[in-house]
C-alpha cells in the first residue's frame, strides 16, 4: 500500500496484512552457491506472495567465504525480524556492534561482491570482500526516503574462527543493503501524522511525513513507535506533535492489534498519563490518521496509561483535518481564453457554466487561474503573464486592476501559474530575469512579500501550495532542465514585518530532466508530467521524498500541458492536452471534456 493510498477505498474491505500465517519460504542463502570463485553480484530474489512470510538459511557447515558474504545479503532480504538469521554469519563481536537500523542502503541490482586480493597465502585465515553497486535510494534511522545516486562500495571482512574452523564475517558496513525488487518486496511506505505549527485557529490542520516500514514486521506496532518517536528531521521544524515528551509503548508491549470491532487499544506508558481530553484526542487522531494507513478497515483507537483509560476516538470525530478542510465544489478552467467556467467536481457531464462574477463574463485574455480553497476568490493571469487580478467569484463589478504587474521583457519572463494557501495568501512567481521573486499576497492584495529561498539553484516556473500549508512544490528550470523541487515553508517576523522561508529545497524527480507539469494529489503524493533523458513524456505519481507510490499510474496521455487534481481518488484527474480538457476517473481511460478549453485548476 503506498502512503497515500485510495483515500476513498478507506471504507472498504481491507487486504489482509499477513504475519506468517500463510506460510514460509526460506531463501537459499548460500546453499546454491559453489564452493570456489569469485562472486559477481548477488541477484534480487524474486518477488514473493505478500502474504509469504520469507525467512533465510544459516550458514552451512564448513561453508567458503563467498557462500557466507551471499548467505548474509540473502538473509538481509528476509522477513526475520531481528535479522538473528544474518547476525549467525557474524562472528560474536560484529554481531554486537551491527546496527541493521541505522541505514538501508538501495541499490539498481543486488549487491556485487569484489574479492579483495592480498596477495597472501591462500590458506590465510581472513578474506576480505568489496561490495558494490550503483545507488538510488536511502532510508536513514528515521525511516525517512530520500533518492541517491553515484557508486556504493563497501568493505566486508571474514575470518577464521580458531576453535570451529569456520568462517565468518568480522567487520562490515553497518546498516543493510539489498537491490530495489528485494527493497519494494520488504518495505512499504506508510504516513505517519503530525500537526502544522502556526495554523489558523480551530481544528488542526494534519500532516503526513512518509515513512518505510518493513512490510511484514507488524507494520502497525513499527508505526506506533515511529509515529511516538516524532517526525523525521526535515518536517520538524514546521510540524508538532501532541504526545508529551517521552511517551513511549507501556513497558513489555510488543506488538499490537485491533479487536474485531476494529478498534485498536495503545497503552502507553506513564508519561501520556496526565494529559487532558483535547490533547488526548489529538494524540487518538494521530494514531488513527497514520494506522488507516496500514489497516484501512480500522474505527476507533482507545489509549490507556496506568490500566486507565484516557479517550477513545473513532473516524467520525472530526478532532483534526487531513488534506483540505473543504472538498472542492467544483473543477475549472478558461473557455474562449478570456472566460472562467466550471463544472461539480462529482459531475461526469460535459457542461461547463460560466462562475459567478467579473471572471465569468471577461473579455481580457487570460493565460492561468487559480481558485482559493474555500472557492469564494479567483486569481487570473492575463495571457501575457504581464497582469495578475483577484476576483470574488460573486456577482460583482468588472474585474479592475491588476494587484501585480510583472516588468519582464516577454511573456516567458513574467508571471507564473499563481496557487492558493491554506491561510487564503496568493502565491506566484515572477521570472522576470532582472528581479526573480517568488511572492506572496497576503490575502490575495496589498503589497507582496518576497519569500526568501536560499538554497535555490534555478528559476521557479511554476507554484503548487499543499493542502497542509507546510511545503510547496516548484518547478525550477536551469538550462535545459526542469526539475520538481519540494521546500517547507517557515513563517515568521522581523519586527511587525511578517516572513516566508522556504527551506531545505530538494529534488524528488532525479530521473526525470523535463517538467512539464505538476499538481498535489493527496497528503504526500504528487502527480507529474514530465520526460526522461531521450524519453517520451510519461504520467507518473511520486512521493514528497523522491520514491515511487505503489499501484498504477495514470492512464498514458499525449501532449499534457497542465494537470490538476485533489486529496480524494474519488475525483478525476483533469489535463489540458492536445485534444482540450480531459479528464480520468480512476481506474478509466481518458475522456475529453471539452475541445476550446485550458488551464484546468481544482480549488487551491
Amino acid at each position: 500500500m503506498g502512503a497515500d493510498g485510495e483515500r476513498g477505498a478507506r471504507r472498504a474491505p481491507a487486504r489482509a496484512l499477513a504475519y506468517g500465517a500463510l506460510g514460509v519460504v526460506l531463501l537459499a542463502g548460500c546453499a546454491s552457491m559453489p564452493d570456489s570463485g569469485d562472486l559477481s553480484g548477488v541477484d534480487s530474489t524474486p518477488q514473493q506472495d505478500t502474504q509469504v512470510r520469507v525467512f533465510a538459511m544459516p550458514p552451512q557447515e564448513d561453508a567458503q567465504p563467498v557462500e557466507i558474504v551471499s548467505g548474509f545479503l540473502e538473509a538481509l532480504t528476509s522477513d526475520d525480524p531481528t535479522y538473528s538469521t544474518a547476525r549467525q554469519y557474524l562472528t560474536g563481536q560484529a554481531s554486537k556492534t551491527w546496527d541493521p537500523t541505522l541505514s538501508t542502503t538501495v541499490l539498481a541490482n543486488g549487491p556485487g561482491t569484489e574479492p579483495v586480493h592480498s596477495g597472501g597465502r591462500d590458506n590465510s585465515d581472513d578474506q576480505s570482500f568489496t561490495l558494490t553497486g550503483a545507488r538510488v535510494a536511502r532510508v536513514d534511522s528515521q525511516q525517512a526516503y530520500s533518492p541517491d545516486s553515484g557508486s556504493y562500495d563497501a568493505p566486508v571482512h571474514l575470518t577464521k574462527d580458531k576453535k570451529t574452523q569456520q568462517w565468518r564475517i568480522d567487520r562490515l558496513p553497518q546498516g543493510v543493503v539489498m537491490g530495489k525488487t528485494d527493497f519494494q518486496r520488504n518495505y512499504m511506505s506508510v504516513n505517519k501524522y503530525y500537526f502544522a505549527v502556526g495554523a489558523a485557529a480551530g481544528t488542526p490542520t494534519a500532516v503526513a511525513d512518509p515513512v518505510y516500514v518493513r512490510r511484514r514486521v507488524d507494520p502497525m506496532t513499527q508505526m506506533v513507535r515511529s509515529l511516538l518517536n516524532g517526525p523525521t528531521n526535515w518536517l520538524n521544524q514546521v510540524v508538532r506533535t501532541s504526545f508529551p515528551t517521552g511517551t513511549a509503548l507501556q513497558k513489555g508491549v510488543a506488538a499490537l492489534a485491533p479487536d474485531d470491532q476494529n478498534k485498536l487499544t495503545v497503552p502507553l506508558n506513564k508519561s501520556a498519563a496526565r494529559v487532558g481530553p483535547t490533547k488526548c484526542n489529538e494524540m487518538a487522531a494521530q494514531l488513527l490518521f497514520t494506522l488507516q494507513n496500514v489497516t484501512p478497515a480500522l474505527d476507533e483507537v482507545e489509549l490507556r496509561s496506568g490500566g486507565k483509560q484516557l479517550c477513545s476516538l473513532n473516524e467520525d470525530h472530526a478532532v483534526a483535518a487531513r488534506g483540505s478542510v473543504n472538498a472542492p465544489g467544483y473543477v475549472y478552467f478558461i473557455e474562449g481564453k478570456s472566460r472562467l467556467v466550471r463544472i461539480a467536481a462529482d459531475n461526469t457531464g460535459t457542461k461547463a457554466d460560466p462562475v459567478p462574477g467579473p471572471l465569468g463574463e471577461n473579455d481580457k485574455e487570460l493565460r492561468s487561474v487559480a481558485v482559493s480553497r474555500d472557492e469564494h476568490s479567483a486569481a487570473a493571469v492575463s495571457a501575457d503573464g504581464r497582469n495578475l487580478y483577484v476576483a470574488s467569484l460573486e456577482s460583482g463589478d468588472s474585474l479592475g486592476t491588476p494587484v501585480l504587474v510583472s516588468h519582464g521583457k516577454s511573456d516567458k519572463d513574467r508571471l507564473t501559474t499563481p496557487s492558493w494557501d491554506p491561510q487564503g495568501d496568493l502565491w506566484v512567481a515572477d521570472r522576470d530575469p532582472d528581479d526573480p521573486r517568488l511572492l506572496v499576497l497576503q490575502r490575495g492584495k496589498g503589497e507582496p512579500l518576497s519569500v526568501k529561498i536560499p538554497a535555490l539553484d534555478g528559476r521557479i516556473e511554476d507554484v503548487k501550495v499543499a493542502a497542509d500549508g507546510v511545503r510547496v512544490a516548484l518547478v525550477v528550470a536551469k538550462g535545459t532542465q526542469r526539475s520538481l523541487i519540494i521546500g517547507r515553508i517557515e513563517r515568521g517576523s522581523e519586527g511587525d514585518k511578517p516572513t516566508i522561508s522556504v527551506l531545505e529545497p530538494r529534488s524528488i524527480t532525479p530521473d526525470l530532466e523535463d517538467i512539464t507539469a505538476m499538481s498535489w494529489a493527496g497528503d504526500s503524493r504528487l502527480v507529474v508530467v514530465g520526460r526522461e533523458q531521450g524519453g517520451v513524456q510519461t504520467l507518473l505519481y511520486v512521493q514528497v521524498d523522491g520514491s515511487t507510490p505503489e499501484g498504477p499510474a495514470p492512464a498514458a496521455l499525449s501532449g499534457v500541458k497542465e494537470i490538476t487534481a485533489t486529496d480524494s481518488d474519488l475525483l478525476p484527474l483533469v489535463a489540458y492536452s492536445e485534444d482540450g480538457i480531459v479528464r480520468l476517473q480512476s481506474g478509466a481511460q481518458w475522456q475529453k471534456v471539452v475541445t476550446d478549453g485550458m488551464a484546468p485548476v481544482y480549488p487551491g
